[in-house]
């Protein structure tokens, strides 16, 4: 487990409940703590892509993106779910 450390800070209340009661956690610590996990994990992805974005695809990139798989042979008369249906 992760080094905790006691802070004072000041949270809008009708924020915090609405948090709480949407994500289903118990405790405004953990709810702050789930907050700043997600805050975290968008920011990276927002980094990340604009990471991406700043470099222009390659030509076999751009490429690759234009191709198409062949779904052609999946469209058949096959009930897969039937199929499988002992296995679900």
């Amino acid at each position: 487990m992760k080094a905790r450390s006691r802070t004072t800070i000041t949270v809008d209340r009708e924020l915090l409940d609405e948090a709480q009661g949407m994500t289903g956690r118990i405790s405004a610590s953990e709810t702050i703590d789930h907050a700043l996990r997600e805050l975290l994990k968008a920011e990276r992805l927002r980094r990340d892509i604009a990471a991406y974005e700043a470099i222009p695809p390659t030509v076999d990139e751009v490429a690759l993106a234009q191709v198409s798989a062949p779904f052609g042979d999946l469209a058949d008369e096959t009930d897969w779910e039937a199929t499988y249906a002992d296995q679900a």
